[in-house]
Formats: C-alpha cells, structure tokens, sequence
C-alpha cells in the first residue's frame, strides 16, 4: 500500500478531515487537488504532488484548466488518466458554477452579466469565438448561439445568420461576445466595424445592438459601458 496514502497521514494533516471539520475555504488549491487524486506516488505524497503540479503553471487554475489530460499524465508521475480525469472534470465543474447564477435568473442586468455567462465558454480557448445572445422584452434571455470561429486573433462573422436568429427567435435586442485569447481588452477594427455594420442592420429590423463583450481571462470590455454603441 502507498506509504504516503492519506488515510496514513496525521489526522490534522489529511485533507479530507480538514476539509470536513473546517469546510472547504481552509483548504489550499494543492489540498483541494490532493482530495481529487487521493494518492501520490511511492515517493511523494498526493498534497506534494499536488503543489508541484500548481508550481508548473505558476499556481494558477485557469492555466491548470488549460493542460490537457495526456500531458498531466506524460508530465507527473504518479498521475494516471483517471487521476487526470478528475482533475479535468472538477476545473470544468468550477467554471461551469460561474454562469449558473446568470442562467437561472434568465435576464441580463449587466455588462458583467454577459462575461459570466460566456466565461465558462470563451476563457480558456486558444482560438476566438464569436457567440451572440437573443433577449426578449425586460432582457429576457431567450437563446445564445454560437455565430462562428477563427484562429488565434480573429474570427469572422456573417451577419445574415445573426439576424436571421434574432427574427426567428422574436428578439427585440442582440448582445455579441467574444474572446480575445491575447488577453488584450483594446477592441480592433474588426470588432469596430463588426459592432457598427451589425448596429445598423438590426436597426432596420427594429431590433437593437445592446452591447459588444471582449472577454478575457481576467477581465471584459463593453461597448455600451464604454459608450460605444450610441
């Protein structure tokens, strides 16, 4: 049996007990992790195992979110696709809770509304992704759609399907979203010109361009908090 298997540990230090007398926030991410994989290896346990996995991306979870299954387990021994797995699906369990909130409530309120319900999506891609969402009257969410998908700095988008959308789904307002993977917030040409061409076909339909997100890892950018989308 692995000598360093938690139900070994001193009781103080094991983190299941720890995390069942002293709830959840007591715990650091590398104990959280160790609860995961339940084990290390023969010589190491899983909470140092743990933080050498955190240590290789700098202690940062959304790049933990980003490693995929086969390098963990090519990367750490001790680590085994189930282990990996569950890694996985946890990280993926987290990100999803961020746009539960919003989805429940079923209406917009806000620009930061918006980035957490398209965070769980767009945060971790390589790639840009271009989603639009369909809101009835009082900012009733009534659809999202995904509109298309590009390379590392740029998609594209035909407006056709968007409004196309936005009449079958008897919309009164469009909000876009997407992701910039550089981490840059500064909208480019594109995003400009997408935002105004979409603005003033819609118009047309009598259908209004509420907002244009740039969502980021950390952080968004809105065109109407920013007032620029008149």
């Amino acid at each position: 049996m692995d000598k360093f298997a938690i139900p070994k540990w001193a009781e103080e230090d094991r983190p299941r007990e720890k995390l069942l007398f002293k709830g959840p926030s007591a715990l650091s991410d590398a104990e959280l992790i160790a609860i995961l994989i339940r084990s290390g290896s023969a010589n190491e346990s899983a909470v140092k195992l743990s933080q050498r996995i955190l240590k290789s991306i700098e202690n940062n979870l959304n790049e933990l979110a980003k490693v995929p299954v086969r390098e963990l387990t090519t990367q750490f021994h001790g680590i085994g696709e189930a282990k990996a797995l569950s890694i996985a699906a946890a990280l993926e369990l987290g990100k999803r809770r961020l746009s539960t909130d919003v989805v429940h409530r079923n209406q917009i309120t806000s620009s930061r509304d918006v980035w957490e319900l398209f965070y769980p999506t767009l945060a971790d891609l390589p790639h840009e992704e271009l989603w639009v969402l369909f809101l009835g009257r009082s900012s009733k969410i009534l659809r999202r759609l995904k509109v298309s998908q590009g390379g590392i700095s740029s998609t594209s988008a035909d407006l056709r399907i968007i409004l196309k959308g936005a009449i079958e789904w008897l919309a009164s307002g469009i909000i876009l979203c997407h992701n910039h993977p550089s981490g840059s917030l500064v909208p480019s040409k594109q995003d400009d010109l997408l935002t105004e061409r979409l603005k003033n076909s819609a118009k047309i339909l009598d259908i209004s361009l509420l907002d244009h997100i740039i969502l980021t890892e950390t952080s968004y950018f809105s065109y109407a908090d920013e007032c620029r989308i008149l």
